[in-house]
């Protein structure tokens, strides 16, 4: 089940990753490098948002969804 938005993890997140359904396979690196700076940069925003406790902080773990491809498309 996804976290909720939290500023506190968020301030100790260390690592950022962005897991792509099989839907998006064929789009370039290009492209996802742009989505993902685009989710990282609002994660408060994403809707299926994960922190996972690290030794050293926090991962912050978005999985993209069609809902969020629409919201940072306008951008």
């Amino acid at each position: 089940m996804p976290n909720q938005f939290d500023l506190y993890r968020d301030a100790l997140v260390v690592e950022n990753h962005t897991i792509w359904p099989d839907d998006y396979e064929d789009w370039s690196e290009n492209d996802r490098s742009r989505i993902e700076t685009l989710l990282h940069a609002a994660p408060e925003e994403a809707f299926d948002l994960e922190y996972i406790r690290q030794h050293s902080g926090f991962a912050r773990v978005i999985t993209v969804t069609p809902d969020d491809l629409e919201r940072v498309a306008a951008t």
